[in-house]
């Protein structure tokens, strides 16, 4: 068990990568808090977190709120004793995508996108220390992206917020390495949740964009490394483990691609 009692906040757990990576989390032995802004994600994340024999607990938090950021972490620390792991996970696309172009993308939707994967991430930081620090330490996991380290179409106010995220992990990481606290990215591209393109209100898929596309043929995927199966949100769930769990006990400040390297040296070409 790589974190057998340990207590595990999660933001955007409602669905997609933060609601796989609790079930891992909690299959390792975390006691898990569930948060998202949809509450009945929430409860659907939780339910099944104990189907599987897991301990959770679960409520609405809007990460571009500060007053809910520090409540959550309150109410998380009140119930468990502590908190030991923040994965800082809740992030959006820029309302619209794919569909607006660059240039017609509006001022309140970069900001909107801005204060979700950027301000929501500092929040989230920002109010982990003092629980972090009580413990003797921690560690804070964030999602970023592989479009942080390479360009991508359409994706640029997008790719901003994650290369701001980069950045942060890399500074905060300094700030708090004093506290024992350890503070790192994973910056995912294959294996992400089908519901990133879909209407926020779209039932949870539980599955990647590769795996809702169809039958999973390695040879006709863009990725140079062959396999036999498609990548899954559980991929990326993985790395986020182990940056929160000891195995990463002296990494801090790392922004670590979980792709297929090829990807980011030709893919992004063509996309």
């Amino acid at each position: 068990m790589r974190l057998q009692d340990k207590i595990a906040l999660i933001t955007g757990a409602g669905g997609g990568l933060g609601r796989e990576s609790a079930r891992v989390f909690a299959g390792e032995g975390a006691r898990v808090v569930v948060t998202d802004v949809d509450l009945d994600r929430v409860e659907e994340t939780v339910a099944l977190v104990r189907e599987e024999g897991g301990e959770a607990l679960g409520f609405r938090m809007d990460v571009t709120e500060e007053d809910h950021v520090r409540a959550g972490i309150d109410r998380a620390v009140a119930h468990y004793g502590g908190l030991d792991i923040m994965f800082a996970n809740a992030g959006i696309q820029v309302p619209g995508y794919p569909k607006v172009a660059f240039e017609d993308t509006t001022l309140d939707s970069w900001r909107r996108v801005m204060d979700v994967n950027l301000t929501g991430v500092f929040l989230c930081c920002k109010h982990s220390v003092a629980p972090m620090r009580a413990r003797g330490g921690g560690s804070i996991v964030v999602t970023s992206s592989a479009v942080s380290l390479a360009a991508a179409r359409d994706l640029a106010p997008y790719a901003a917020t994650k290369g701001g995220v980069n950045a942060l992990v890399r500074a905060a990481a300094v700030d708090l390495g004093r506290y024992g606290i350890r503070v790192n990215a994973i910056c995912p591209l294959s294996g992400m949740s089908a519901n990133f393109l879909l209407d926020a209100d779209a039932p949870v898929t539980g599955q990647s964009m590769e795996q809702v596309r169809g039958p999973w043929d390695p040879a006709a995927a863009h990725q140079p490394l062959k396999l036999a199966q498609p990548p899954s949100l559980r991929d990326n769930a993985m790395a986020a483990l182990f940056f929160a769990s000891g195995e990463s006990a002296y990494t801090t400040g790392v922004c670590m691609p979980v792709t297929d390297g090829g990807i980011l040296a030709g893919v992004f070409l063509h996309l």
